[in-house]
């Protein structure tokens, strides 16, 4: 049981990368609708993701251009 858990989870986070990279338009929901709430927030969520991907893959380079 424990496998199955642990497989399942190590699955999703690797799927989970391949949908970080879309933003989604928010802009069809009212500003009063939870799904206009969970749609910025996955956003913001994504976002950071993308971000935090781009840094970290210039301080990766830098530090193979020094060795």
């Amino acid at each position: 049981m424990k496998k199955l858990l642990i497989s399942i989870i190590f699955i999703h986070t690797l799927t989970l990368s391949c949908y970080a990279a879309e933003l989604k338009d928010c802009s069809v929901y009212k500003k009063f609708n939870p799904k206009y709430y969970t749609c910025k927030a996955a956003n913001v969520v994504n976002d950071t993701a993308n971000y935090q991907k781009k840094e970290w893959s210039k301080e990766k380079d830098k530090i193979i251009k020094k060795d």
